[in-house]
């Protein structure tokens, strides 16, 4: 619908010429439980009273609204007609008043989607859940209103659902009547809204905060899920969290939570990590953890809780005035996440986590010929969707973390507490930012802004060390240059504070730091005129410490040394930073495939942080599937698998490496020894000490047992009956498609590009078993059909199903030069495609050119 992508100037425009006093918004929910009425979509009443006000009198705009039908309109008292005024994405608004009353009643439909108000029926009981999702814009999908985030307004919500439901919002609500009717909000924008409704199982606790001045605030807390996970649901290590982020917050931003309650709602196929609505955070429920998981899971989960939580003061307190400002929230909320984890929470290793996964993200983002400054030019709400990236979260979040370092902590907390109290309930730009950061810590922060915020691209740092006569260091220098490969208009050099490390063996042969000197690197060539003199090193680690955001490289010398004592590095923060530097390395196409896999076989047993080698893990296999010379990939298979097992039964029992090299076992299982133990584990005639073989990691050992044909419909079905959940449906749905047969590629294919029957959670689940690597040959026919479906996809489904299938189906594991010239042949052909999926696609051909040249790279290192 050409309504449906609104535009940065439409929304400009509007902004101008409206102010949106409030809403009353009436849903009508209880069509979400029996029998769906007629061919259409399921549907539900909406009714809106939204009062507005236009400084032209006489003037016309519109109002925002998807849905099926509307049933009545009028705008101030004057009834209109629907069929003249609605177009199916928008209500025309003619001849306003300087105050103005619009109501809307309609049916809108209920979403499979994860986007609107999303309708999941629980395969294991039956029972139906509700919940909204609206970011950026999908609250008109709910209720008719004005859909742009500098447009905020109070709200009232009143929903009537089936008797035995509770339901929730934003604010506070009680039943009466039959009617749930919740407080007004404050001023807030549209998609920040939310209602969660259905026979959830909710937790209650709250929260106490005595100030400096006697005044007492208390929060209402609550958490939330469904009656099946119920019995899994550790609430208490959530409010743990939950209560220190409140504190951590208090004590740093000086400004008393505005929101009232506290709910978070852990939601079944959420399209997102979770969704900062004040009084009602939403979650998607995988952070419930059915089976055992590592340490690194829960502190991702204590992450997300606490980034979500800075939210209410950095983007839902004071908010963007349009979605270029993105970054301003999120990059915010992804740096203050680690910062409270660190500072409030038992995860004091975080940013180890920070350095080694979150980075990994914002350089391959940075890479990409999408890549864009930080304070992105989103010309409307398709860019604004794909923008949720690398780059405006983990890029930004790095980029603060200098900031923080440039003007100083207590200075940029300071400029944080003005401006939250300067812009209460308002929106800003990146300019209001930036002035209480100069008044704050007299710094200039206009060049600042113009090298990390509006410029593209990532730099690489790389040593030169020149030895004295007697040995010592002479000159060191740090060589700064634009990506290997990044676009010829990115070709930025910046300043940059660093450490520059020095690192020797010791007699116990252990890997130490025995120099390290700040230096400012500006320009090509930055001179570090501290170490001159030191002792020889055997390492040389630029940007030691994490302070800066940017691919480091070692000269030949320091790649020598991590070739034979990488896990001799003591201190677990450096080790990540190498771990990093090396794999940006083989993405690079400068250290081939087969040496990091080397490296992580002779290495990753001995990595003590368990997120660093969960990640080595996933990088290990992304090197053989992607980056690996095509005639050394079944080498690579079987080491990974042989070492894999071998790792697996070294470890301690019932510890976390345990834990995370079983599933890496089943990750790269491919020979008979591993696979047989994988059959033996799940029929219990293997066993290994410690190892829990629960509900989630026997699913983990069915995938690729069903991908070499060794588990077989039968065998799914009857593990489903075993563990007939929702988690257990998209598990066996995976497994499904990742059998090794025609006739099941093609039904996977035709289920998720030819039809929209399966939920989102479903659609990811299916293109996850369909793309297996260890089936190329099986699969390569549908690049074709990928090509000639897309166009058509993207225009008929939802943007979320599109962006999955565009990205999930793209024929990368086809990684030769014939589809590459495919991927260009369609680029040529449809240069008038929506950008947004433009975009998507040059993407992908990035990813497999990168693929190939690191092909290439690492078949010459075999010659």
């Amino acid at each position: 619908m050409p309504g449906e992508n609104l535009s940065r100037d439409e929304a400009r425009e509007r902004a101008a010429l409206l102010s949106v006093d409030g809403y009353e918004v009436s849903l009508d929910v209880r069509s979400a439980t029996g029998a769906a009425e007629g061919d259409g979509p399921r549907t539900f009443r909406s009714v809106t009273t939204v009062r507005f006000r236009c400084n032209e009198p006489g003037a016309s705009s519109f109002a925002d609204l998807i849905a099926p039908s509307v049933t009545a309109l009028s705008l101030n008292g004057r009834d209109l007609d629907p069929s003249e005024v609605f177009d199916g994405s928008r209500i025309a608004l003619e001849d306003l008043a300087a105050d103005n009353e619009l109501v809307v009643d309609a049916q809108c439909a209920y979403s499979r989607t994860g986007e609107g108000l999303h309708r999941f029926v629980d395969p294991e009981d039956g029972e139906v859940y509700l919940y909204t999702q609206y970011e950026p814009a999908d609250s008109r999908r709910v209720f008719a209103n004005f859909e742009q985030p500098d447009l905020k307004a109070t709200f009232r919500f009143e929903v009537r659902a089936p008797e035995e439901w509770t339901v929730w919002s934003n604010g506070a609500g009680e039943r009466a009547d039959g009617v749930w009717r919740f407080a007004e909000t404050k001023p807030i924008s549209t998609y920040i809204t939310c209602v969660v409704a259905g026979p959830y199982h909710y937790v209650r606790d709250s929260y106490e905060r005595v100030f400096e001045d006697g005044t007492r605030l208390e929060i209402p807390l609550g958490a939330l899920c469904r009656k099946g996970l119920a019995p899994h649901f550790d609430a208490d290590d959530v409010f743990l969290v939950t209560k220190q982020g409140l504190d951590f917050f208090h004590d740093h931003f000086d400004y008393p939570y505005p929101f009232g309650k506290y709910d978070q709602a852990f939601v079944p196929e959420y399209n997102l990590g979770a969704m900062e609505n004040p009084g009602l955070v939403t979650f998607r429920e995988e952070f419930i953890f059915r089976g055992k998981v590592t340490r690194a899971s829960y502190e991702g989960r204590a992450n997300v809780v606490l980034h979500e939580m800075a939210h209410m003061w950095f983007g839902d307190l004071v908010t963007m005035e349009w979605w270029d400002d993105l970054w301003l929230k999120e990059s915010f909320a992804d740096f203050m996440g680690t910062f409270a984890n660190v500072g409030a929470t038992r995860f004091k290793d975080a940013w180890i986590t920070f350095a080694n996964r979150r980075k990994a993200w914002a350089y391959r983002a940075d890479q990409l010929p999408s890549t864009h400054p930080i304070t992105a030019d989103i010309r409307d709400l398709e860019d604004a969707k794909l923008n949720f990236d690398g780059i405006t979260y983990a890029k930004g979040a790095s980029v603060l973390k200098q900031l923080v370092a440039y003007v100083g902590q207590d200075a940029f907390l300071e400029g944080a507490r003005r401006y939250f109290k300067r812009h209460a309930y308002g929106n800003t730009r990146l300019g209001d930012l930036l002035s209480v950061l100069e008044e704050t810590s007299g710094r200039d922060m206009g060049a600042w802004a113009r090298s990390w915020l509006q410029t593209a691209g990532v730099n690489s740092l790389t040593p030169q060390v020149l030895l004295s006569a007697e040995g010592r260091v002479g000159e060191l220098a740090v060589v700064q240059e634009a990506a290997v490969i990044a676009p010829a208009e990115h070709p930025e050099l910046r300043p940059h504070r660093v450490a520059v490390g020095l690192y020797r063996r010791t007699g116990e042969g252990t890997l130490e730091r025995y120099a390290r000197a700040e230096v400012d690197v500006d320009g090509p060539r930055t001179v570090v005129a501290e170490l001159a003199g030191a002792e020889a090193p055997e390492l040389v680690l630029v940007n030691d410490d994490d302070l800066t955001y940017c691919k480091t490289r070692f000269d030949e010398n320091s790649l020598a040394t991590l070739r034979d004592h990488l896990g001799a590095l003591t201190d677990p923060l450096a080790r990540a930073l190498c771990w990093s530097a090396l794999w940006n390395m083989t993405r690079d196409a400068l250290l081939p495939a087969r040496d990091f896999v080397g490296l992580v076989l002779r290495f990753a047993g001995r990595e003590s942080d368990i997120g660093v080698l969960q990640m080595l893990h996933a990088w290990a296999s992304s090197a053989l599937t992607h980056y690996a010379a095509p005639d050394w990939r079944e080498t690579g298979a079987r080491l990974l698998g042989e070492g894999a097992l071998r790792e697996l039964r070294d470890a301690a029992p019932g510890g976390e490496p345990q834990l995370a090299w079983a599933r890496f076992l089943a990750a790269v299982a491919s020979g008979e020894d591993e696979l047989g133990l994988l059959r033996g584990l799940l029929d219990g005639t293997e066993k290994i000490e410690g190892l829990e073989v629960d509900q989630e990691l026997r699913w983990a050992f069915l995938e690729p047992l069903a991908a070499h044909g060794d588990a077989d419909e039968g065998v799914l079905a009857a593990e489903l009956a075993r563990d007939d959940t929702a988690s257990g449906k998209r598990h066996q749905v995976r497994c499904l498609a990742a059998r090794p047969s025609a006739a099941v590629k093609a039904q996977a294919w035709a289920q998720v590009v030819e039809s929209d029957g399966l939920s989102n959670a479903l659609v990811e689940a299916t293109i996850a078993g369909f793309a297996q690597a260890s089936q190329r040959e099986l699969i390569a026919p549908y690049a074709e059909k990928y090509f000639a479906a897309i166009e058509r996809v993207w225009a008929e489904r939802s943007i979320q199903i599109g962006m999955d299938v565009v990205r999930g189906l793209f024929p990368s594991l086809r990684d030769s030069q014939d589809t590459l010239d495919a991927t260009d042949a369609w680029l040529s052909a449809h240069e008038g495609a929506a950008p947004a999926l433009r975009r998507l696609v040059l993407e992908a051909r990035d990813d497999l050119a990168r693929a190939l040249r690191g092909q290439a790279c690492d078949a010459a290192a075999g010659r």
